[in-house]
């Protein structure tokens, strides 16, 4: 059915509205430009080395942001890839059948030839109903975008985007970029700060910029710190921000550890291979986005032995395959077969045992 008027008006002032955020913190930028720039280092910087000094490595700083920041706004999140989809033939099958076992039994038919690992909380096969897919690992759907969103951490405000597969890496610079704008302003501020409460600064509209300068930046420091750090940790253990709320599942349960790798390959499968583009916020994040390496205590019998391997069935000559042979990339196989793994010794994580009120065909509800 073709949406209405008022629905598309109410859709329209919506999407307006998430932008306030992202104008707030452009607003908050552009005048931090103006205090740093023109009134702390033209204004009131005496010393000519030390203005040339803090007018470069600030606006170095400042690039690096907003490279950051513009990468994690406009990069799209990923979807799942078109063998996830329930064909046409697929739908009418499964809308005919009034049953949830039923149902399962369809959709685990469909899941058996695609790298899929996790389950719900009652075991059945993560499927969204709103897009009538089967969802890949780690995939959620999210209600702002109205779409599922592969390796989707969440939804952020301040970027008016979904932080997924695509732009995580970028989103982790963005919160590093910015801390260290914030601490550089904050520590190159200090002493004229001082200045103002000392009386040592002339009497003009610059010492007020100063002083707000510095509060600003000592505010946005601590909170920035805080959530940087909790993604960092994120990182390491290779978990994403709802997974750390709710462990994924597998069918032998629940496992808050069930994509940790160590500490070296984690970081790898976010931040890639390639050590020079580690500070770029330019894409370098391993696989695919739709299998991950998986270090699985139990084995999926219903499922290829490799963790996070993909094995087709035979195919006859000519035939085209339903999913790519080859699903991990040749960086992601790495992740499996370069070294020992580093242990991880935290133990089984909550479980969520949200649903539908259909238990055979459950659907996550997720945000």
């Amino acid at each position: 059915m073709a949406p209405s008027g008022s629905g598309r008006i109410k859709r329209s002032c919506q999407r307006v509205l998430y932008w306030i955020p992202v104008l707030f913190i452009t607003i908050i930028v552009a005048w931090s430009y103006y205090a740093y720039v023109v009134q702390l280092c033209i204004e009131s910087v005496e010393n000519i080395w030390e203005k040339i000094v803090c007018l470069l490595a600030y606006h170095i700083f400042f690039f690096m942001f907003a490279w950051a920041y513009w990468q994690t706004i406009f990069t799209k999140p990923m979807n799942p890839l078109k063998e996830f989809h329930l064909s046409y033939v697929d739908k009418e099958v499964l809308e005919r059948e009034d049953r949830g076992e039923s149902q399962q039994e369809i959709l685990r038919r469909i899941a058996k030839d695609l790298p899929i690992y996790t389950r719900t909380m009652s075991g059945a096969i993560r499927f969204c109903d709103r897009c009538q897919l089967v969802k890949p690992d780690r995939c959620h759907h999210c209600s702002v975008c109205d779409k599922c969103i592969l390796k989707m951490d969440h939804h952020c405000p301040w970027v008016n985007n979904c932080v997924g597969f695509s732009n995580y890496k970028f989103f982790m610079l963005f919160l590093l970029y910015s801390l260290l704008y914030c601490l550089f302003i904050a520590a190159t501020d200090l002493q004229y700060f001082i200045k103002f409460w000392t009386n040592g600064l002339p009497d003009t509209q610059a010492k007020f910029h100063i002083m707000f300068l510095f509060f600003a930046a000592s505010m946005f420091s601590v909170s920035l710190s805080s959530l940087f750090g909790y993604h960092c940790w994120l990182v390491g253990k290779n978990r994403s921000t709802l997974e750390a709320f709710r462990a994924p599942a597998f069918r032998h349960g629940a496992d808050k550890n069930g994509f940790s790798l160590g500490f070296s390959k984690n970081f790898r499968q976010v931040f890639g291979e390639e050590k020079k583009f580690w500070p770029l916020p330019i894409f370098s994040s391993q696989g695919d986005g739709c299998s991950f390496p998986a270090c699985l205590v139990n084995q999926d019998p219903e499922q290829p032995p490799a963790p996070g391997g993909y094995n087709p069935p035979n195919k006859t000559a000519g035939e085209p395959n339903a999913f790519p042979a080859k699903p991990l990339r040749e960086s992601q196989s790495r992740l499996l077969h370069s070294g020992p793994p580093w242990p991880e010794s935290e133990g089984v994580g909550d479980k969520d045992t949200q649903g539908t009120s259909n238990p055979g065909m459950t659907v996550e509800n997720e945000t």
